[in-house]
C-alpha cells in the first residue's frame, strides 16, 4: 500500500490572495510581533496559520499551546490558562500549573477568542498589557514571554458594536491582523486542493479517484463552500469511502450542493458584519485605484483625509488597505 501523503495544507494554491497570505504569514512569523489576530470563516485554516506563525518564528523550539475559548466553560477557562493553588476552590487538591506558564518562551493560540466572557476579556486585556498574571488563589505574580495568537470566525468590530466584545481588547488585539480568504474567493485553488485531498484519501481508503468530471468542476467553482476547505475535505473523503470508480461524478455529490449552486447568492453574516465587510472592500478598492495615495482615495470617497485615516484604524487596515 502506498505511503499516505502528509497533511494537506489548506493554504496551498496559486491564487494571488494565497500567495500574498503566505508571504504575510512568513513576515509576521519572523517579526517581533507579540500579538497576532487571525480572521477567517470556519474551515479556512486559522489553526494552520497559527501553527505556521509559531513554526517559522524564533520561538519554534518552545511550546505551542492551543486553547479553544468556545470549548471550555468560563468557570474553568481561568484555571486552564492561569493555573491555581491548592485549596483555591473546591476540588483544587493540588497546585496546577496553567497553560500560560507552560508556554513561556513559546506561543499561545486562543482560538474563537470572541467567545470569551466579559470577565475573561478583562483578564486577557490585563495579561496582554502587563505580561504578568496570578494563579487562582495566589498573591505571587508570574511573568510570561510569549507570542499571543488569537483567532475568530467573526469580524470583531461588529461584536464590539453589538456590545459583546470589549473595544479596548479589540484594539489591543489589532496590532497585526491576518485575514484568510474563503474558498469561494480563491478561484481554481479549489481544484488544487481537491486533487491533493483525493491523493491523500485514495492512499488512506484504497480508492482510485484521479479525475473530476467537467460538470462537477463547474459545481465546485460555483458553490459557496460555507464550510470552506474543511467542507471540501469531508466531501471528498466521503466519496472515497462510499463510491467506486476513478472520476468524481455529479451523482457522487450531495443534492444540497447541487441545489445551492442554482440558488442566487445571499450575503453571509449579520447586518453589522456585512456593513463592516462592505466598508472594508470600499476603502481597499479606493486605495488600490489611487495607488495607496490617502488624499486622492479620501477625495474619491468624499471623505476628509482625517476621516479616512480614522476608518482605516477602526477597520484594522493600514494605509494600503491591507489588514495590519
Amino acid at each position: 500500500m502506498p505511503a499516505i501523503p502528509a497533511f494537506v495544507d489548506p493554504l496551498v494554491g496559486d491564487h494571488p490572495s494565497m500567495v500574498a497570505l503566505r508571504d504575510l504569514v512568513r513576515r509576521v512569523a519572523r517579526s517581533k510581533a507579540s500579538i497576532v489576530l487571525i480572521y477567517g470563516e470556519t474551515g479556512t485554516g486559522k489553526g494552520v496559520v497559527a501553527r505556521s506563525l509559531h513554526a517559522q518564528s524564533d520561538r519554534a523550539s518552545r511550546s505551542f499551546t492551543e486553547l479553544n475559548c468556545a470549548a471550555i466553560p468560563g468557570n474553568l477557562l481561568e484555571s486552564e490558562l492561569f493555573g491555581h493553588e491548592r485549596g483555591a476552590f473546591t476540588g483544587a487538591v493540588a497546585r496546577k500549573v496553567g497553560l500560560l506558564e507552560v508556554s513561556h518562551g513559546g506561543s499561545v493560540f486562543l482560538d474563537e477568542v470572541r467567545e470569551l466572557d466579559p470577565i475573561m476579556q478583562a483578564k486577557i486585556l490585563t495579561l496582554l498589557d502587563s505580561r504578568r498574571f496570578r494563579r487562582i488563589g495566589s498573591v505571587e505574580e508570574v511573568s510570561i514571554d510569549a507570542r499571543f495568537i488569537a483567532a475568530t470566525n467573526k469580524i470583531l468590530l461588529s461584536e464590539v458594536q453589538a456590545g459583546r466584545f470589549r473595544d479596548d481588547l479589540y484594539y489591543r488585539l489589532q496590532v497585526v491582523s491576518i485575514n484568510l480568504p474563503p474558498l469561494r474567493e480563491r478561484g481554481d485553488d479549489v481544484f488544487v486542493l481537491a486533487n491533493k485531498l483525493l491523493e491523500r484519501y485514495n492512499a488512506t481508503h484504497g480508492s482510485h479517484f484521479n479525475a473530476i468530471a467537467p460538470d462537477v468542476q463547474r459545481v465546485f467553482k460555483s458553490y459557496a463552500w460555507p464550510g470552506n476547505v474543511r467542507e471540501l475535505s469531508n466531501l471528498l473523503e466521503r466519496i472515497c469511502i462510499l463510491e467506486e470508480g476513478d472520476t468524481v461524478l455529479m451523482r457522487h455529490l450531495p443534492s444540497r450542493i447541487v441545489r445551492d449552486v442554482g440558488k442566487p447568492s445571499v450575503p453571509r453574516g449579520s447586518y453589522a458584519e456585512q456593513t463592516v465587510r462592505f466598508q472594508r472592500d470600499l476603502i481597499e478598492t479606493a486605495l488600490r485605484e489611487h495607488e495607496g495615495h490617502l488624499g486622492r482615495a479620501a477625495a474619491a470617497l468624499q471623505l476628509t483625509r482625517h476621516a479616512l485615516r480614522h476608518q482605516l484604524i477602526k477597520l484594522g487596515l493600514d494605509a494600503s488597505g491591507r489588514y495590519r
